[in-house]
């Protein structure tokens, strides 16, 4: 290079990422599944992934983005949307039979992200939780919905309350999701779904179920 020449930079070298995402977002899923959002920390979530501390907050913004970004993951891969078949109870019955399948499943850790991972939420992490409920509020709502529509078809009688009903669907979903995490399997989760079922209103013009019979 002749003097006085000014020498020439080099271009900047773009930075690669080291990671995978779609598999680090997968292991901060899991964790975040375990062990809840709160007592999730940022060092379990860097150790599951393999990434460093400055890595996640690049790729995912903080440990909130990051569980958004997991719930998100979560509906996609796991969510159980309400079939819309001929009539309600199937379509109930299906979903229930479908999470006894999803909650024991030994591939992933037991029950329902949307359920567990708020459940010991300090006061700054209220917004999280109000977050899950809100979703498993727009459950209910759809179920209320399915309901509601089978009244106004003629297949369950006027006096069926759709909103108790749907609570009452809702409830035994969340019982299923503690008996998984519990250790229940699968067959103990059918059974309760045959028990949730056997409550189901009578539709109009059936028989009514038979009276036990009287002790000898």
């Amino acid at each position: 290079m002749s003097s006085g020449q000014t020498p020439t930079k080099a271009a900047p070298r773009r930075s690669r990422r080291a990671f995978d995402r779609d598999q680090a977002l997968a292991a901060a899923l899991r964790e975040f599944w375990t062990h809840g959002y709160e007592t999730t920390s940022v060092a379990s979530l860097t150790a599951a992934m393999g990434i460093k501390p400055p890595s996640l907050y690049a790729a995912f913004g903080d440990k909130r983005q990051l569980f958004d970004e997991a719930v998100q993951l979560y509906v996609h891969t796991y969510g159980a949307p309400l079939p819309q078949g001929p009539e309600a109870r199937s379509d109930i019955a299906a979903m229930l039979r479908h999470l006894a399948a999803d909650y024991t499943d030994p591939g992933h850790p037991p029950g329902c992200l949307i359920i567990t991972a708020a459940t010991n939420c300090g006061p700054g992490s209220q917004d999280v939780k109000a977050k899950l409920r809100e979703m498993r509020e727009e459950a209910k709502t759809s179920i209320a919905a399915r309901i509601r529509a089978d009244i106004d078809a003629g297949l369950l009688p006027a006096h069926v309350d759709a909103d108790g009903l749907a609570a009452f669907y809702a409830a035994v979903i969340q019982g299923m999701n503690q008996q998984a995490c519990d250790g229940a399997g699968r067959e103990a989760l059918d059974r309760v779904v045959d028990a949730a079922m056997a409550a189901w209103p009578q539709t109009p013009g059936s028989p009514a179920p038979a009276s036990p019979s009287a002790p000898c």
